[in-house]
């Protein structure tokens, strides 16, 4: 199973993709897409887009997993980071895809163990679990983090497809 993480901003959208299972996973492909301020909102946009497109078309991952912020405090920032959320979901729609969402809590517990975990041990248990050396960009980091949450939650999410298609209807 190939997942692509995604870490959803506008200025900063974190792409991470891996390769496997959760005991096993393979790092592919980590990337932090940047778009400057003083461009216009339809341009930051298209970039986003048309990046994400490319990278579903040359891995052809078989699951998204995308963290499902809620952003209270910050209106204008909810707003500009949902405008990214928003054009990502496009992308692998297009793509044929399946989206799957997950919370900070989520990915805290998958990765560390522990939902009251710290930036810090999340980036090193990806790193370790990933045998990834290198220091990379928070957002990439994140994202990584999403893929093996997927990776942790697929097989039980397949068990209970697979019950779900073997009950008669009522």
């Amino acid at each position: 199973m190939i997942v692509l993480g995604i870490d959803p901003g506008l200025a900063n959208l974190g792409l991470g993709l891996v390769e496997g299972d959760i005991r096993k996973a393979k790092h592919l492909h980590h990337v932090c897409l940047t778009t400057q301020s003083a461009w216009v909102m339809p341009r930051r946009l298209a970039y986003l887009h048309e990046e994400v497109t490319r990278l579903l078309g040359e891995y052809q991952p078989d699951a998204v997993a995308i963290e499902n912020q809620i952003l209270r405090r910050q209106a204008d920032v909810a707003f500009k980071v949902g405008q990214a959320f928003g054009v990502v979901q496009l992308a692998c729609a297009q793509a044929g895809v399946p989206v799957h969402s997950y919370g900070p809590m989520q990915v805290k517990q998958a990765v560390v163990g522990t939902g009251r975990a710290d930036k810090e041990q999340v980036i090193y248990m990806v790193k370790a679990t990933l045998g990834v050396r290198e220091l990379f960009n928070n957002h990439a980091a994140d994202a990584l983090a999403l893929a093996l949450t997927h990776l942790a939650h697929a097989p039980l999410q397949g068990r209970v497809l697979a019950g779900a298609a073997g009950r008669p209807r009522a």
